[in-house]
């Protein structure tokens, strides 16, 4: 019985750079980290920052980073090490990207010695031991946009990512509805959805300056559907590198 292969650098790796869309998003994510060394005061030089997220924040959460404080080897260090973790963000994006981009693999039948009445790859009309009237039912495939959704919430890596994402919006919501002074709640939901949490942040803006209360329509709303694909690309990725183990 044929057996999904095991995740390892090079399946990353490949799905990182067999398409298109994938090896122009690592093209794009290389411009970022030319503008941040030729021009590090420049907006473009949070670009990889921004181009890599989600998972490009997650230093935020600890004391590594281009900033921490320090001379010579420390603050080298801490280059290399905010570098490097900016790398492995782009190739699992892109991974992600190629993943979700990428046809179900067909898995050839390596049999051909077996009989006609043996082999699952002949069509029923063709087999001698179905006749038409007994040609097995086939179910109908599900709908691609089911199928596509159901990468979110199908594997463990796509759920726990979920979690987070409602943990973040349940305390905006928390801080904009029931605390007096919800200071920078926003931040925590903005992060984790990124980068596309950036583009409903951007649309929920006008909606401050007339309805409050619709800007954080808007802004909740947005951070649900980025979330959302984010969840998906996770999930796709799992299901490429994880085979059926990584679903539960």
């Amino acid at each position: 019985m044929p057996t999904s292969p095991r995740f390892g650098p090079r399946r990353l790796l490949a799905l990182a750079t067999d398409s298109l869309a994938a090896r122009a998003y690592l093209g794009l994510v290389a411009l970022g980290f030319a503008a941040m060394f030729l021009d590090p005061d420049s907006p473009f030089a949070m670009a990889p920052m921004v181009l890599t997220a989600p998972l490009s924040f997650l230093p935020v959460f600890v004391p590594v980073g281009a900033g921490v404080a320090g001379g010579g080897a420390a603050e080298v260090a801490a280059a290399v090490v905010f570098v490097g973790w900016m790398l492995l963000c782009a190739l699992a994006n892109a991974a992600a990207l190629g993943a979700l981009l990428r046809r179900p693999d067909r898995i050839p039948d390596r049999r051909p010695d077996l009989a006609p009445d043996r082999r699952p790859d002949l069509a029923p009309d063709r087999r001698p031991d179905l006749a038409p009237d007994r040609a097995p039912v086939q179910t109908p495939p599900a709908r691609p946009r089911r199928a596509l959704l159901s990468a979110a919430v199908d594997n463990w890596p796509a759920r726990i990512y979920v979690a987070v994402v409602a943990a973040a919006l349940g305390t905006f919501l928390y801080a904009v509805l029931l605390s007096p002074d919800p200071g920078f709640a926003g931040i925590w939901p903005l992060l984790a959805a990124a980068p596309l949490s950036f583009l409903a942040a951007a649309v929920s803006l006008p909606a401050e300056f007339g309805l409050p209360w619709m800007s954080t329509l808007v802004f909740t709303a947005g951070i649900v559907l980025a979330g959302l694909v984010n969840a998906v690309l996770i999930g796709r990725l799992t299901r490429r590198i994880g085979g059926p183990a990584a679903r539960g």
